[in-house]
């Protein structure tokens, strides 16, 4: 009886917008004024001390386990729960620090190959054709995916101002496209890293197929443990959210290490304004070992590994909407993905989606790119941003 109140009261004060909620024994509740917007069905009794213990890995689990069915956007739901207050993503009382998470090299490279060696045919199905999964860069409101993809392969390259015949090195190189555009279109010799054996092989086949052996080459290999010559540029795209807390510090080094004096590296990643933060159920279930810092910690260590800025720029409601257009992509072959995958993995997968939108959308999380350079800031790059914005 007591769990029932204390979850109802829970409900009442989690939402900004109207809300329709039906318990275990058939009573239905609306909270907020007007029409429900979405509806909450709560097939079985949710414990509080688990909401207590971890809110974000006991209701995430509930859904997977279809405890609770939502009627409506998922993503509405969830960004209304981020914009409350009082909501129990918000409230100190609903907040519990996870234990500290291993990143030794065989854990990262478990972490790593539990998401992305999922199959490339999986993610071929609601990628675009570029299979870059990561932030898209819309430069116009009609641009459809693979565009503002290779809008950010642009964006990213054209901010380091590469001169041909110049070294690039990829930290975390996905499935290619941004590592071998520099060597096909940029002239550049590229080197990309990745601990995904299924992007290791895709992109050495990328390579053989374009014909690029003379300037590009993969390696599978820990980002820790590159035995190069320093390079002139630096990218890496979507990484530092996966090497932990306690390795960020080593991060930045490791690049500092891997430039040339003078270089530059654009560095793009999730990342709080608020502070950094883990998320029990992200970390379960779609990235072991995740961890997003904030705007401070990576500025911190970037100028503590004797870097300097040149310039950040944020691109929020960029991932905003390209999680939503993933979204749209992932429904759309939902008969497809049920050849592969369980219902439960499914629902797990529409809720990380859709969950990471919202978050997005509410600012409890941002994607910033960092143009950071080794020795004085920009001393190499053009004294304006026009450069970035020419063809």
């Amino acid at each position: 009886m007591l769990d029932n109140m204390i979850f109802k009261q829970l409900m009442k004060h989690s939402f900004t917008i109207p809300v329709e909620v039906t318990y275990p024994n058939g009573k239905t509740e609306k909270y907020g004024n007007g029409a429900p917007q979405v509806k909450i069905k709560v097939n079985e009794k949710i414990p509080v001390k688990d909401l207590l213990r971890n809110a974000s890995i006991t209701l995430g689990e509930a859904y997977m386990d279809k405890k609770i069915e939502v009627s409506g956007s998922l993503q509405v739901l969830i960004n209304s729960a981020y914009e409350s207050a009082n909501s129990f993503l918000n409230n100190n009382k609903f907040k519990r620090f996870l234990p500290k998470q291993s990143h030794s090299e065989e854990s990262s490279k478990n972490d790593v190959q539990s998401h992305y060696d999922l199959g490339n045919d999986f993610y071929k199905l609601w990628l675009d054709k570029t299979m870059i999964y990561s932030c898209a860069y819309f430069e116009k409101p009609d641009d459809s995916l693979e565009e503002a993809q290779m809008n950010k392969v642009h964006h990213i390259l054209k901010k380091l101002d590469p001169k041909p015949g110049s070294s690039l090195l990829d930290i975390g190189c996905g499935w290619g496209t941004l590592m071998l555009t520099a060597a096909r279109e940029y002239n550049m010799n590229v080197v990309g890293i990745t601990l995904s054996e299924e992007q290791y092989n895709a992109v050495k086949q990328r390579i053989k197929d374009e014909g690029l052996e003379d300037q590009a080459e993969v390696l599978l290999e820990d980002y820790r443990e590159l035995d190069h010559l320093p390079f002139d540029y630096i990218t890496s795209v979507g990484m530092f959210e996966h090497v932990g807390e306690e390795n960020l510090g080593e991060y930045f080094n490791t690049i500092s290490r891997y430039l040339k004096s003078n270089g530059v590296a654009l560095i793009h990643g999730i990342t709080r304004q608020q502070g950094g933060a883990y998320n029990g159920w992200i970390n379960k279930y779609i990235f072991p070992g995740s961890y997003v810092p904030g705007l401070n910690e990576n500025l911190t260590h970037i100028i503590e590994s004797g870097m300097q800025v040149a310039d950040i720029e944020m691109l929020r409601r960029h991932y905003q909407r390209t999680l939503e257009m993933w979204t749209d992509n992932f429904h759309k072959v939902l008969p497809e993905v049920r050849k592969m995958h369980d219902e439960r993995f499914i629902r797990m997968w529409d809720l990380y989606l859709q969950a990471c939108a919202a978050s997005f959308e509410s600012g409890n999380i941002d994607v910033i790119q960092y143009l950071i350079s080794k020795g004085p800031s920009a001393r190499t790059l053009p004294m304006t941003r026009d450069y970035m914005y020419k063809d």
